[in-house]
């Protein structure tokens, strides 16, 4: 299919004429400025065919122990009935390296998610993706350039021979690769504070990326570092931004990163749901803002907020501020409890949605045949060092 082009009717000055706007349907044409992967090579079922659930249980039972279904917590339900296993992102990761008789591993998740499956699990191993175009708008926010540039500054005002870098798990095999060869370790929002503390073992300072927030929220609210103490590094601005004096200053250098999803909620919802339900308890992810977070009554990771609502006591109300796929779950799962979204926004992952069930049967289907779609590679030096930083988080006290 062709890109389909459009103009804005406006009142334009002479000699200026309107910009086209190429109109790509995900999934079906791809160009060189656009997300990559989002052609689809074969036939993509249609999402309105009655038989999609009949279908993807043919083919997972014809694959037999030859596949191995990861499903994420924020992905739809329909995607979720088939996972052999559901979890966070590392979680998922280690589920695939601990099956080493599946030959294909389908990772129902994002981009990077698959990237670091790949990296824990065997050669003899194929991951893939359902749709290429499944991208985190976080990991994508730090490049391998823009890293190694801040390096660079880093390395000129003198500090980076004192500085560990510490990567969320949310970032590309690059970024994890640039960790490992410098001495740093990779973190997870569970284990955040046991990183952190690591880190400040090995050297003086911290560059925390690509998540601002759940540095910040982990360097002030669990290592009593002070908001002084951090700095935001901006890839977009010269120098980060920042001076020399702000930069041998600081003791956390949090990268200009967030998620679009946690990143949305603010004071004002917190506010509203407790005057909306007297003696809620408000409940949110450490990707969530500063602000947010300390007006919040709980804070933790996916993990965290599913178990905390298997302990809740029966009639107890909740307010979650994380990924509404998830909320709805733990919702569905509490029958006895008052859960609800933070935010009166809807407010879905929209990337990791991408993988829906056409996608799944697709990739199924595929598989059957003997045929392998969308597999996630990362090369031999890429994976040497994010497997370094992989494994100094893995030996974590």
């Amino acid at each position: 299919m062709r890109a389909v082009t459009a103009t804005h009717d406006l009142d334009l000055p002479p000699g200026v004429r309107p910009t086209p706007l190429a109109l790509l349907m995900l999934g079906r044409a791809a160009d060189a400025r656009s997300e990559r992967g989002v052609e689809c090579p074969g036939d993509l079922p249609s999402p309105s065919d009655p038989n999609l659930v009949a279908r993807a249980r043919a083919a997972k039972e014809k694959l037999g122990d030859k596949v191995f279904i990861l499903g994420h917590h924020y992905q739809r339900d329909e995607v979720i009935e088939f996972a052999d296993v559901t979890g966070d992102s590392f979680k998922l990761a280690r589920e695939a390296a601990a099956r080493p008789d599946a030959p294909y591993i389908v990772f129902c998740g994002v981009h990077f998610m698959a990237e670091s499956a790949d990296i824990l699990t065997s050669d003899d191993q194929q991951v893939i993706l359902p749709d290429l175009a499944a991208g985190c708008s976080m990991a994508d926010m730090a490049t391998s350039e823009q890293v190694e540039e801040c390096w660079d500054v880093l390395a000129e005002a003198g500090i980076a021979d004192v500085t560990v870098p510490v990567s969320y798990m949310n970032s590309s095999a690059d970024i994890k690769a640039f960790t490992g060869r410098n001495g740093g370790t990779i973190c997870t929002s569970s284990n955040a504070r046991r990183a952190l503390d690591w880190a400040f073992e090995q050297g003086e300072k911290v560059l925390f990326l690509p998540d601002q927030h759940l540095g910040r929220n982990t360097a002030v609210l669990e290592l009593g570092l002070s908001l002084d103490d951090c700095v935001l590094y901006n890839p977009h601005k010269p120098n980060g931004g920042l001076t020399v004096e702000q930069l041998r200053a600081a003791k956390m250098i949090l990268w200009r990163g967030h998620c679009s999803v946690h990143g949305r909620f603010d004071v004002s919802s917190v506010e509203e749901v407790r005057e909306r339900i007297p003696g809620v308890n408000v409940l949110v992810h450490p990707e969530c803002r500063h602000e947010v977070v300390t007006a919040a009554d709980h804070v933790g990771s996916t993990e965290y907020i599913i178990n905390t609502l298997d302990a809740a006591e029966p009639g107890s109300a909740w307010a979650i501020g994380t990924e509404l796929n998830l909320v709805r779950r733990v919702a569905a799962a509490h029958p006895d409890k008052q859960v609800v979204f933070l935010d009166k926004t809807v407010c879905f992952c929209s990337t990791m949605n991408r993988i829906d069930l056409p996608h799944l049967v697709w990739t199924l289907e595929s598989l059957v045949e003997g045929t392998v779609v969308n597999r996630i590679r990362v090369d031999a030096e890429t994976e040497k060092f994010a497997k370094v930083a992989l494994d100094r988080m893995l030996a974590l006290p």
